[in-house]
């Protein structure tokens, strides 16, 4: 039995590969900042790693999520709304990890 595309099992977004002269982020430990936190955007949770665009107290961050034996969460910085986008696309295009 073959396994299905992505596409026909996976209805959220997946990263693109990685971009030969991608840039490296730098992830922080996941730590409570706020009571809320909305989920804005989200990619695909069918790979090891997923990640989430974040909203909270007027700021935008984004969660990688790391899912193996246990689950490891990162975030991104916490900034404004067009920073936080710009760096959401890069990494959805596969320019950032």
């Amino acid at each position: 039995m073959t396994r299905p595309e992505a596409s026909e099992t996976c209805r959220a977004l997946h990263v693109a590969p990685l971009q030969r002269d991608y840039e490296r982020l730098t992830w922080q430990e996941a730590t409570p900042r706020a009571d809320r936190i909305r989920v804005r955007e989200h990619t695909c949770s069918c790979r090891n790693i997923s990640y989430e665009l974040c909203q909270a107290g007027g700021l935008v961050f984004v969660r990688r999520i790391y899912r193996s034996d246990s689950v490891v969460v990162h975030e991104t910085d916490w900034l404004q709304v067009g920073d936080a986008e710009r760096l959401w696309m890069r990494i959805l295009l596969g320019q950032a990890y």
